[in-house]
């Protein structure tokens, strides 16, 4: 029997058979696009590798319709362009039995300074109001949509997705009671604050037929307790509760939507919108099961739902009747296939980190991924075969090693990896060691898995030496050493009280109750994280004047920690330094001077790490004339995000 036959089998939205049940979620990239909505070739090779990859529906980015209110230059200001690439990009994805919607996008209304229903204050700057839109403007917004919407069926796209009844933005901001104070007939009861989506969706079929699918994302909870502040647990509440998305989702199917694409939160609740691992697989299932009992029309989920067991389970119990994918798309365009075949194990696993995808297009404007640098660059780094394959040694089996050792061997290379330990992983050992943290245990176990399908020799309990890598007689040598955590030299650090962050998630030494964690970088406050969840009395102590000053977090899981503390009532105490580990705690120097001893029957040192010691120079001095290149933290302190990227860049081009 197929091991994901629920997946794999067939869905029809309105008229439209989708061949599996794995689509791919809406998500703006930064490139790919002319900025008026127009596809570029990239964008066509972007979005085909998914195709290729077997994901059965894929969904654009948002894609301007209105063309007068807000100003914007979208594809009605460029018909033929449009109609052009459009039959180009629909072309090729008929190729592999792929469909696509396109999603029109009224605006990102208080997110991005707009117009909205009411004046809101800016997402970004909440002492500036917004502007109200006026209903003349509203029925011009309406009535662009279904002229975009009439030439996105004229290029062969299967269906249109509307944007958005999630994250706050505009048609979500009229929906809101909280944020819709109107008094003519687009505010007040549900159905008014409902009416400019029942307009969307009948301006649509009048201009593209009754059969022309339209679907909607649709956030099930807002989880605001204000604006711009989260409710971690979810209650106190603002926006909209589950009970009220079960009648807007009813009324959603009256007014002729085909399907609904639900998940969670608001930009003022960025962690509930964009979930760091933080959160737990498949959230949403439950909810979205409420969402299904009330109506006939298909309920897609998106939100964690990367898991094939998880979400294979949801469809088989009639919970949800797809799963819409981001992040893991990115992370593994092949993904589908690889259910499809019933093969789990070789899928490249998203960490649901934040920080290429939407953190990079928040900073960069431009999204990459932490696992899979082609993202955005499908032709330029498609991986082929050497014409003259080299001899490649690399030192060190972490992540930086795995993946230069993969990608040159892809690349037709004869490779050896030396490893001093016993397994391969390095800092994903302890890092995947946290329950929240499964996806790197998982990262782990696909490169290891990696390692064995490829045949990449591997040398464990081997700690080479220049004189050894000399004889090698390699063309080249890449050192991935890795890195190991900083421990201060201060007095007591030998105390039995005293645990380094790598003991302390991967050792057996016992942690008791009473806990401080040295050290207010990522590290140190995941580590300090889990500890409050399990209901240990932590205490943050850190020299800066911020937690996390020092790290790139992405802004949503950065939230989310401070929200988590906030909850568990973990003290964090900064501008202070630890001066001493003895018998009764933590002994530090206060930002005032006073000296301060913290009681605590563990001290968890997590104040950085360093490179390990490199051979390069030693391998230079000794004239070896191998090339050698040094990746990942041996180099530089990073994350997993630029040690896989350093990885790929050397490998593809040797």
């Amino acid at each position: 029997m197929k091991q994901y036959k629920n997946l794999s089998s067939p869905l029809k939205i309105g008229t439209v058979t989708i061949k599996n049940r794995m689509f791919m979620a809406p998500m703006d990239t930064g490139f790919g696009d002319t900025g008026y909505g127009c596809f570029t070739q990239k964008g066509v090779d972007y979005f085909v590798r998914r195709a290729e990859g077997g994901f059965g529906l894929l969904f654009s980015g948002g894609i301007y319709s209105d063309c007068v209110v807000d100003g914007n230059d979208g594809i009605l200001n460029h018909k033929e362009e449009f109609l052009s690439t459009g039959k180009i990009l629909n072309e090729q994805l008929s190729k592999y039995d792929c469909k696509m919607f396109i999603q029109i996008s009224m605006n990102v209304g208080r997110n991005g300074g707009l117009k909205t229903p009411s004046p809101l204050p800016v997402l970004s700057n909440p002492k500036v109001m917004t502007k109200e839109l006026t209903v003349e403007e509203i029925h011009t917004k309406v009535k662009e949509t279904g002229q975009a919407a009439k030439l996105c069926k004229q290029a062969g796209f299967a269906g249109i997705d509307i944007h958005a009844l999630h994250w706050g933005h505009l048609l979500d901001s009229f929906a809101l009671s909280f944020m819709n104070h109107r008094t003519d007939e687009y505010g007040g009861s549900l159905e008014n604050r409902l009416r400019f989506a029942k307009e969307i969706v009948e301006e649509i079929k009048k201009e593209c037929g009754k059969d022309y699918p339209v679907t909607i994302r649709f956030a099930i909870k807002s989880y605001m307790k204000d604006f711009n502040k989260a409710s971690f647990d979810g209650s106190n509440e603002v926006g909209r509760t589950v009970e009220e998305a079960i009648e807007i989702a009813k009324l959603l199917e009256s007014y002729g939507y085909d399907g609904l694409s639900v998940d969670t939160g608001t930009l003022d609740a960025f962690y509930y919108a964009m979930p760091p691992s933080y959160i737990p697989k498949g959230f949403v299932i439950d909810m979205a099961e409420k969402i299904k009992k009330a109506v006939s029309i298909p309920v897609l989920c998106g939100g964690r739902m990367a898991d094939p067991n998880i979400s294979e389970k949801a469809i088989a119990d009639g919970k949800i009747d797809a799963i819409v994918l981001g992040r893991q798309s990115l992370a593994d365009p092949d993904y589908a296939n690889k259910i499809v075949e019933g093969t789990p194990e070789k899928i490249r696993t998203c960490i649901a980190c934040n920080q290429g995808c939407i953190w990079g297009y928040f900073k960069n404007v431009t999204v990459s991924c932490a696992v899979n640098p082609c993202v955005g660059h499908e032709k330029e780094y498609e991986i082929k075969k050497n014409n003259s394959p080299k001899k490649v040694v690399i030192v060190g089996g972490g992540i930086a090693g795995m993946e230069a050792a993969r990608v040159a061997k892809l690349c037709g290379h004869d490779v050896i990896i030396y490893e001093k330990t016993s397994q391969l992983g390095g800092n994903l050992i302890p890092a995947g060691a946290h329950d929240f943290k499964t996806e790197i245990y998982e990262l782990n176990s696909y490169y290891k898995n990696q390692m064995k399908e490829l045949n990449i020799d591997v040398k464990f309990n081997t700690e080479i030496s220049c004189k050894d890598l000399t004889k090698e007689n390699a063309d080249v040598i890449i050192l991935a050493t890795g890195s190991k955590p900083v421990i201060p030299k201060i007095e007591g650090i030998n105390n039995k009280k005293a645990i380094s962050c790598e003991e302390a998630l991967v050792s057996n030494k016992e942690v008791g109750k009473d806990v401080v964690v040295v050290g207010g970088g990522l590290v140190g406050c995941e580590i300090a994280y889990g500890y409050a969840k399990e209901g240990k009395t932590v205490t943050i102590v850190d020299a800066l004047d911020e937690i996390m000053k020092l790290n790139d977090v992405p802004l949503m899981n950065k939230i989310m920690l401070f929200d988590a503390f906030e909850h568990y009532e973990t003290k964090i105490l900064t501008s202070t330094k630890l001066k001493e580990i003895n018998d009764d705690g933590a002994v530090v120097i206060l930002k005032d001077g006073q000296i301060k001893t913290i009681k605590a029957d563990s001290v968890i040192i997590s104040i950085g790490y360093k490179p390990l010691p490199s051979l390069k120079h030693e391998l230079e001095k000794a004239g070896c004339k191998s090339k050698i290149y040094e990746i990942g933290d041996g180099k530089k302190v990073g994350n997993i995000m630029t040690c896989i990227s350093d990885a790929f860049a050397v490998s593809i081009n040797i």
